[in-house]
């Protein structure tokens, strides 16, 4: 009989959960509590209880052939960062081409979900559901994938804000902004210098009298643009991943923070993130490396800063009435509004605490999808990672993996095995990032998606394809780390892949020439290319040299060091 899975949530991972349920052979229903696709990303001038809600004019900062599926690009006429309204429509394209949407329960939310009786010999699950109309009803799975996210319940610690009880102005999450205009003219303080309060700080500062961005700690600021006019994430590469392995973790993060403090020096901006260190005599301010806390990407923060709009404050002391004090001893009167982009939490209500737990925003999952100590391995979770990159392609490689472990082509390892692998991780982590409940499920995203790939058997072979397809190996060795590498081989290769790598740089540029320009281009010299590929291919068939065809290695071998 076919393996029926439960899929929970029908946004950007429950998509792609549907979709590699159906490529493997298995039977998905989705459960989605709204009436559409999309999830976070779809935009409603109401928020909806218990799930992420976002303003008009969020703009995704991932590109789009970096926050692709991996074998559905983005149309090339589509702008590199998508305005979330051209997000819901890519997403409408992906599931009416692989004709997703009819598996979807829309209008039915998931109350419980508990291990049937027999689950060390079946690993089945009982599912209960609730449609609009109230009725209940109850059914049972082989395996079950929670795709809810980690954007659920909004973070208000309004016991942080001594005196917000007495606050004449108003006060709300991020979650419940939507639009500036009714601000205008108005003071504003926004806490907090993620991406969604750099974004909102900028969005009420072209419209308020003064917009106030109180920040704890600071932030190192990414811009979406990056060298020569492409987009950032681009230079997400494994070339560049290599560098950061062979160098101390100081000296990378400098050479990084001086790239950025070139743009605009973060200490002059009053924006370089330090964190206090307490002691049982003295508390310590030290500075924060770039990659030890989540960077906040904002293209507009330093030129509002500069024209004054807006004015970084550190944490608020206390309020009273319509005024506020910061803790260096400022106050700002006549206050009218306080927007808490202080993040969110997650949970998951339906699940026992014994399957896995949620404290302090931590889940103990083997890789963030598996809970290790199932008897069975049918319940996954996937997308409750944080990424320093797109979550849609890690999403979709989770989902990859998880249902060949559902079909049993995949097995875990034991337990302790995973236990520890749970805890070494949580250890990194720790060592790394300034403690906060933000830096709990943080991923890098290549290194994450070699990790998960390798384990499923789709992983791209540098040496190998340098030496069996040169121009492409080159193109995943220096390229962006676009998802297309990884249809390349194994389950679920995709006859497109390569051609999708070859032409990425063409979608990249299209939707910018929107007017004819006679300019000459600019003759591209090859020497330095080819002396670095002539390297690389030489060290690729030293690495596999005992794996290559003999008539091969006797071409190669004069050009390989003495054993």
């Amino acid at each position: 009989m076919t393996r029926r899975v439960a899929v929970i949530g029908g946004g950007s991972s429950g998509l792609a959960c549907i979709k590699s349920c159906l490529g493997e052979g298995l039977e998905p229903v989705c459960y989605e509590s709204s009436d559409d696709i999309g999830g976070l990303w779809r935009f409603k001038e109401n928020p909806e209880p218990d799930r992420a809600s976002i303003y008009h004019s969020v703009i995704i900062n991932t590109s789009k052939e970096m926050m692709c599926f991996s074998d559905f690009p983005i149309p090339a006429n589509f702008p590199n960062y998508m305005h979330n309204s051209l997000i819901m429509d890519y997403f409408r394209m992906y599931a009416d081409h692989f004709q997703l949407t009819k598996h979807i329960r829309f209008n039915t939310k998931v109350l419980q979900v508990r291990q049937r009786s027999d689950f060390s010999h079946s690993g089945q699950w009982d599912v209960e559901t609730e449609n609009k109309d109230g009725k209940t009803e109850k059914h049972i799975f082989d395996a079950v994938m929670i795709c809810i996210g980690h954007h659920c319940h909004p973070n208000l610690p309004l016991h942080d804000f001594p005196g917000i009880d007495t606050f004449k102005g108003t006060y709300f999450h991020s979650r419940d902004y939507k639009t500036p205009e009714e601000w205008r003219n108005k003071k504003a303080v926004v806490i907090g210098i993620g991406n969604s309060g750099g974004d909102i700080a900028v969005e009420l500062s072209r419209v308020t009298k003064q917009l106030y961005l109180s920040t704890r700690r600071g932030a190192w600021i990414l811009n979406r643009v990056g060298d020569n006019g492409f987009p950032l994430d681009l230079h997400f590469k494994r070339v560049r991943d290599f560098v950061q392995l062979i160098l101390p973790f100081g000296v990378f993060c400098g050479l990084a923070e001086r790239q950025l403090n070139q743009r605009f020096d973060h200490a002059l901006y009053n924006l370089k993130p330090k964190h206090s260190v307490c002691s049982m005599l003295t508390s310590v301010n030290i500075n924060l490396r770039l990659f030890s806390q989540h960077p906040t990407v904002n293209d507009e923060l330093p030129n509002r800063i500069l024209s004054g709009t807006v004015q970084v404050k550190p944490n608020i002391h206390r309020l009273q009435g319509s005024s506020v004090e910061f803790d260096d001893g400022s106050v700002v009167e006549d206050v009218d509004l306080v927007v808490f982009a202080t993040g969110y939490r997650f949970s998951f209500p339906f699940l026992a605490s014994h399957v896995t737990s949620v404290s302090g925003n931590k889940a103990s999952l083997y890789k963030y999808v598996f809970p290790p100590e199932l008897e069975r391995p049918t319940l996954a979770i996937i997308g409750l990672v944080q990424p320093l990159g797109a979550i849609m392609p890690i999403s979709e490689m989770q989902a990859r993996w998880a249902t060949r472990v559902f079909k049993g082509c995949i097995k875990l390892p034991p337990v302790a095995s995973m236990l520890k692998d749970v805890q070494c991780k949580q250890e990194t982590m720790a060592k790394r990032y300034v403690p906060s409940q933000r830096h709990t499920i943080q991923v890098d995203y290549l290194n994450y998606m070699d990790e998960i790939a390798g384990l499923l058997g789709v992983r791209p072979n540098i040496p190998r394809l340098l030496l069996t397809d040169p121009r492409l190996g080159l193109k995943v060795l220096f390229g962006p780390g676009t998802p297309y590498q990884y249809r390349l081989k194994g389950p679920g290769k995709w006859a497109g892949a390569r051609q999708a790598i070859f032409t990425q740089w063409e979608r990249v540029a299209q939707p910018m020439q929107t007017r004819p320009c006679d300019d000459p281009k600019t003759k591209r010299s090859y020497m330095w290319p080819l002396i670095l590929s002539a390297a690389v291919v030489g060290w690729a068939a030293y690495v596999n040299r005992n794996n290559l065809p003999t008539a091969l290695l006797d071409k190669i071998i004069v050009y390989l060091p003495a054993q």
